[in-house]
Order: structure tokens, then sequence, then C-alpha cells
């Protein structure tokens, strides 16, 4: 049972300056602003009335974000009073042909619903997402006239390149609402959980629609004076969908089990509960993108707090002021704080949960959802159910962790929540450099595996491929052998040694794979020598997997080829060649495997090893990765240098047996303990 998190009864997650500047700055100035002096009747937004808004000091001529937002907070309540009177269609028909140019055009109408409705849950999340599409649109605004785009919407807004297509006065503006620490700074205290629902004026959602508008119709302005095309950049696909789905479908049962306990929750704060039961009526909407981003922001909120409890850090649990960084999911999973002690978050979540928020939040081959989600990189309307269901699974699973009483017993014991915990405890990553690396070696095997059904010319075509090259054919197969005799030893319960190649067959390579794949391996913060190796390992693979894609391609030609006769003579000595070669491949490729699968399984030995010893470790794993390298040039269709394959491979057998007989590997250093590391 977690023990109960700090702040209990807080009232607010943002610090007290940053509190007045969202809450309190923009209403302390009382004035009747002419709307008709900030947008025309037929929608044209007047910019040089609100850029006349923005104060700089008198020092140094900088931004004067305080005196700024006290001056635009009268502008932005007559806005808001704008769009209150209009109906639905008024705005559609004033302002729906400036939002083209976002990409997203349909979340406009959606935002003025939202400020219709007056539920302050349904605004902040309307401007969350608002500022994610508008910070897509900007990187493509700034594609026009520029090369690479900066990540941050911060360096966006601050980029030469979008004032020159809208002006500095105009990006002043967007600075003050979405593009610094000092300012509103609306799109972080919203993205990364600080803000409540209530704390958000819905009066800058108003602005910030209107403030879209006029960038469109400055963009259409620039875009005609330059004779120049804004393309759209693509959406990102959430693509392995299946690797990521670990949680069954969340049933109705769960869904009411998380109603409940997000009211009992420590985890939970209250000022927050309106952005929980919003994301369970996204969800049973089928509006899973917006399901997700808010139990984004909250399951940030709520790991903050936790963070902020355990690390004995209450300081944390607030915005920072401009000068300090915000305490976000980054240093939250991190293994050390700033201050270089250990972060007390991983244990007391413990190693499966940890594993979880990385592979979906973190690692660079995983969703990556939030990053994708806040940098408008994703199509909102096709967003995936599946990653709705894993959030909201995972975070039933969390929030009773950190909920106690008799009723949290009663609710554990529900078939559907017994299941959804059995899963989270036993979860491992499936992201991590070393759990791709299974996958690729699996996925390998697999092509392998297959070679035996490839369509193959009548039984003397083959023999006669057979008998070319048979001397080295022959070294090889020594070879093949006698290192197999080695491997073999570090198989579980497998001892026996090896006369010959048919003594183990596809299937058995196939199982002592399968075996080594399946073995767990601890792969939260690894130091970077195990990822390093991890690194070399797995473009070995991948260069392996390319050899089987090009065998198999290859062979599927050349035999179509041959029974349509169209072959050549060269053609045909080719195709006998590659016949000949591909019957040593086979094993060649199928150990590789293994001694790869074998090291994965003791990768952590690797911190045993002398800066020199690993060095040297490290060039034999480079020397292997040259050998598939130009293996897959020697195999490729344009090159086709089969008989080079066979000098080739005798080549890095000797390497690989001369290696192997000095006993460092990493499954010889597993098998003795040792106390020496890599500096």
């Amino acid at each position: 049972m977690m023990e109960i998190l700090i702040g209990d009864g807080i009232t607010t997650c943002l610090s007290p300056s940053v509190y007045d500047m969202i809450c309190k700055l923009g209403f302390e100035v009382v004035e009747n602003r002419d709307i008709n002096s900030i947008v025309t009747e037929n929608g044209e937004v007047c910019w040089k009335t609100i850029t006349e808004c923005v104060s700089f000091t008198e020092s140094d001529q900088s931004l004067d974000y305080q005196g700024s937002v006290r001056r635009l907070g009268p502008l932005c309540e007559a806005v808001h009073l704008h769009f209150s009177s209009l109906t639905k269609a008024q705005f559609e028909i004033r302002y729906a042909p400036w939002f083209q140019w976002t990409n997203f055009p349909e979340l406009f109408p959606e935002i003025f619903d939202a400020l219709e409705s007056l539920q302050s849950a349904a605004i902040s999340l309307s401007l969350t997402k608002l500022t994610s599409c508008l910070e897509r649109a900007l990187g493509n605004v700034f594609l026009l006239v520029g090369k690479e785009c900066p990540f941050l919407l911060r360096d966006l807004l601050a980029s030469d390149e979008l004032a020159q297509v809208f002006g500095q006065p105009v990006m002043d503006v967007l600075k003050v609402f979405v593009g610094s620490p000092s300012g509103l700074n609306l799109r972080n205290v919203l993205w990364h959980g600080f803000a409540a629902p209530q704390e958000i004026p819905p009066k800058y959602c108003s602005v910030m629609v209107l403030l879209t508008a006029g960038l469109g119709q400055l963009l259409k302005r620039f875009l005609r004076q330059t004779n120049r095309t804004l393309w759209h950049r693509s959406f990102l696909a959430l693509t392995n969908l299946e690797d990521w789905i670990v949680f069954p479908d969340v049933t109705s049962e769960a869904l009411s089990v998380l109603e409940d306990v997000m009211k009992k929750s420590t985890f939970v704060f209250k000022t927050m509960l309106p952005y929980w039961e919003a994301a369970v009526i996204k969800f049973r909407s089928h509006r899973f993108a917006d399901c997700v981003i808010l139990l984004l922001t909250q399951l940030e909120a709520g790991l903050r707090r936790a963070f902020a409890t355990v690390n004995r850090c209450p300081q944390r649990l607030l915005t920072a002021e401009s000068t300090v960084l915000y305490t976000t999911f980054d240093e939250m999973l991190a293994k050390e704080l700033n201050d270089g002690t250990i972060n007390q978050l991983p244990l007391l979540l413990g190693e499966p949960v940890m594993e979880f928020l990385w592979d979906f939040l973190n690692h660079q081959e995983g969703p990556r959802i939030r990053d994708r989600l806040s940098h408008g990189e994703v199509n909102l309307n096709e967003f995936p159910g599946e990653a709705a269901n894993q959030l909201l699974a995972f975070s039933t699973v969390l929030l009773l962790r950190f909920t106690s009483g008799d009723v949290v017993s009663v609710l554990k014991e529900k078939a559907a929540i017994k299941s959804l915990i059995s899963i989270a405890e036993g979860y491992s990553s499936h992201f991590h450099p070393a759990s791709q690396l299974k996958k690729q070696v699996l996925r390998c095997e697999e092509s392998i595996h297959s070679w035996p059904a490839l369509p193959l010319p009548e039984e003397r075509i083959l023999e006669a491929a057979r008998l070319e090259g048979q001397f080295e054919t022959n070294a090889c197969k020594s070879l093949i052998i006698k290192i197999m005799s080695e491997l073999c030893r570090h198989l579980p319960g497998y001892h026996s040694g090896l006369d010959n190649l048919d003594y183990f067959p596809a299937e058995k390579w196939s199982q002592a794979l399968r075996v080594l794949c399946g073995t767990s391996i601890p792969t939260l913060y690894c130091p970077r020598i195990v990822l390093e190796v991890l690194a070399v390992l797995r473009k070995v693979s991948a260069q392996c997997q390319q050899v089987c894609d090009q065998v198999v391609s290859s062979a599927k030609l050349r035999h179509r080829q041959w029974v349509e006769k169209t072959l050549r003579s060269r053609q045909r000595q080719n195709y006998l060649r590659m016949l000949g070669s591909i019957k040593l491949l086979s094993p060649v490729l199928y150990l590789i495997l293994l001694l790869i699968a074998l090291e994965l399984v003791n990768i952590h030995a690797v911190q045993g090893k002398h800066t020199c010893e690993y060095q040297r470790y490290l060039k034999f794993l480079k020397s292997v990765l040259q050998y598939t390298e130009n293996l897959a040039t020697y195999t490729s269709q344009e090159k086709n240098k089969w008989d080079e394959t066979v000098s080739l491979t005798h080549g890095v057998l000797l390497k690989i047996w001369t290696y192997s007989e000095k006993k460092q590997m990493l499954m010889h250093l597993a098998e003795k303990p040792t106390d020496k590391a890599v500096s």
C-alpha cells in the first residue's frame, strides 16, 4: 500500500507568482475595450490594437511580461464576450476560412462549443489541444523560409523565420501567451498538469482562437506577396500497435472501479478531479485522443506529487519560477535527481510501473505518445482506441495503489481488476533496445526457418551446385561445428557435443533462440556501455535480416526465371552459385543469431570488463558487424557475388573461433564473478 501523499488539502499546483500571472494580473485593469477596434465585422483581426498592448522594460527593452498581461487583460475579456455573443453559425461564417492553415480546422468549432458550455475542464482541454495544433502549424510556416524546424514551441516563437512571416510584434504577443516561462505560459502549465480546470480563465482560450485566425490572415498576405505555397507536414502514424497492447480492453466494470477510486485515491488532487471525470466520459464517447491527453496531464500531476513526497522536496510540487526548470516526466523518471542523489520514485513505484512509463513516454522506438500529442504530430481524429485502453487500464491500477481502506480490497477482488493488476505487476519493457533486439532475432530466425520451403530446381541441379567450391565450404562447416559446440555449452539444459550440422536441425535452432529471447533481462537504467553493446548487436541483427530478405527475394526471382528459361548462361551459373551459398549461409546466420542471443542474456557482464578488454570486445563485435554488412552487399541483386560470400564467411568464422577461445565473450564472463569494471 502506498503512503499518503503530501498536499492532500492543496488548492493549487501553481506557485504564487505563476498563480498571480494567470489568475490575477489579467484582471487588474478593468476597462471596456471596443471589440470593433480588435476585430472587424467580417472577422479581420486588427493586429495593431493587440500588439500595442505589449510592454517592454525601460532598462533593456526586453518584453515586460507582467505589464503586457495587465494591458492585454481587458482586450481578452472583450474577445471572450464577443465570442459569447455569436451563434455557432456566425462564428463559423466569420472565422472558419482563417483556420484552414492549421490543417485542423475542425478543432475550432469544438472549442467554440466548449466555451459555450462554460465547463472549465472542457475549456482547459480545448486550450491544451489548441496549443499543440498551433505549434505544428507554426512549424509548417517556419519551413516556408527555414530548414530545420525547432522542436520546442518556445524556440519556434523566438525564430527569425517566423518573425519574417508574421512580424516581430505579433511574435511578441504569442510569447506572452504561450512562448515563455515568464509569461502566461499556457501551453506548459496545461500540458504538464499544473493548472486545475478553474485556474484557466476562459478568456485566454477565446483570445488564442482569435490570434490563430489572425495568424491565418497574415499568412495569406505573406503567401500572396511571395508567391509561395504552404505545405502541411504529414501526421505521424502510431505504428506497431500490437507491440504495446498488453492490457485487455477496459470493461464497464473496470471503468466503474476507476470512477469510484479516483474520488478516494491520494494520487488525484481534488481540484483536478474534473479532468479525470472528463477522461472517462471522453473514453465512453470514443474521443480517444481527448481521453489520453487528459490522462497524461493528470498522470504527470499525480506522479509529481508522489515524486515530491518520496524525495522530500514539497516545493517541487508547484510550477517553478521562470529561472528554474519545471519538475516534469523527464526528471521524475530519471535514476538520479539533479543534485546526484538517487531518485526514490522508482523504488516506490517498482520496476514494472517504471518500465511501462518509460515504454509509453520515453523510449525512442516506443509510441512516445506524450511528445507526439503535445507537439501536434498525430491526427487526433484518427487516434487509436488501443492507446486509450492501455493508458486507462494502467491509470486504474496506479490509482488503486495509492488508495487505502477496506473498499479498495473489495475492488481489487473484482475479476476485471485482478487481471489488470496481474498484468501490471508482470510488465517488462517492450521498447528498450534489449527488448527490440529480442524481436529482431526472432524475426530473423523465422525468415531463415522459411528457407527450406523456397522453390528450388530439380535435385540433380542442386547436387551440381553443392559440388562447386566444396573445399572452402567444408572448411566453413568444420568451423561452424567447432563454434557451435562451444556456444551450445551455454544453452540452458544443453550440454551435448556437436558432430555435424544435421544434429542441430532448424527446430532446435528455433527452440534455443526462443528460450534465450524469453529470458528476463534487467533493462531499467542500463549503463551507457550496455547500451553501446546493444546498439552494435542490433546493427548486426539488422544486417542479418537484410541478408535474409535478399536471399528470399533473389531465390524466388531466379527460380521463376529458371522455370521460364529467361536466364542467360552467366545468370544460370550465378544462380547455381547462389544455391550453394544459401546452404552455407543458413547455419552461419543461425550461429550469429545464437551468438547475439547468448551475449544479450549476459549483457550486464560487460560491466565487469576492464577498459582495454571492453575495447577489444567492441572491436570483435564490430568485425562481425563488418562481415554482415559485406554479406548484405554481396547478396544484393545488384552485386550477386555469391562465391565471395564463402570466402567472407570463412574469414569471420576464424575470427569468431579465435575470440571464443580467449573466453572473453559475455557468456564466458557471466560464469565467473568479477569486480572489474569499465571506467
